[in-house]
Parts: structure tokens; C-alpha cells; sequence
């Protein structure tokens, strides 16, 4: 079993930047990576990690603005996002998956197993 616990979302304007944690407990070598929604759209992949941190894979969308990394000696996922616009804002969602088929690729279109209960990021214009 694994458990996330996400944190550091909140206000900010655009052009700015915030760093997401996720601190897992449990068994954590497995990939992990972000998710995020917007209000009245669904749950869209944002980047995933693999175990060593040597393999990512992000969304169109922050390619080149976000940069997922790991600490596996804390247990702990992040996302540093930059140069953030009005349509990042979304509530964002740490994941996990054991399954051993499930990289950072098969990550982006695959229903995790394990979810964090999310951490709210808003970027005003």
C-alpha cells in the first residue's frame, strides 16, 4: 500500500513559479508522476518519473515550463513549475503505479493505483 500526501499549490500570478512535493509512504519504488484538473474538465496527465528518476515524459502542455524529479532517500516526488499561465490552474494530483509494464509513457494514458487527495494551484492573469 502506498500513501501521497501532496503539498505546496496556492496563488500565484502568471509568470511565476511554485514547487509541488508528494511525500509517499509504503513501498515507493514504483513510477510516479502529476495529473491536474480544471474545474469542469477532466483529470489530464501532466508528468511522470520512473523509479531512478533517469527516464520523464510531460504533457505538451508544460514541456519546456515544469520539471518532474525525485528524492527517493525522503521518500519524495516534486514538480518545479515555471513561467505558470491561467490555464495551469487546476487542483493537481500525485500518483503511483506498481505494475511493472507502467513507465513514465504508459503513465500518461493509464488510471493509476495509487492518487493523493490533490493540492490546489491558481494562477491569476
Amino acid at each position: 500500500q502506498v500513501q501521497l500526501v501532496e503539498s505546496g499549490g496556492g496563488l500565484v500570478q502568471a509568470g511565476g513559479s511554485l514547487r509541488l512535493s508528494c511525500a509517499a509512504s509504503g513501498r515507493t519504488n514504483y513510477v510516479m508522476g502529476w495529473f491536474r484538473q480544471a474545474p469542469g474538465k477532466d483529470r489530464e496527465f501532466v508528468a511522470a518519473v520512473n523509479w531512478s528518476g533517469t527516464s520523464t515524459y510531460y504533457a505538451v502542455s508544460v514541456k519546456g515550463r515544469f520539471t518532474i524529479s525525485r528524492d527517493n532517500a525522503k521518500n519524495t516526488m516534486y514538480l518545479q513549475m515555471n513561467s505558470l499561465k491561467p490555464e495551469d490552474t487546476a487542483v493537481y494530483y500525485c500518483a503511483a503505479d506498481s505494475r511493472v509494464f507502467v513507465g513514465p509513457v504508459i503513465m500518461s494514458t493509464t488510471k493509476c493505483e495509487y492518487w493523493g487527495q490533490g493540492t490546489q494551484v491558481t494562477v491569476s492573469s
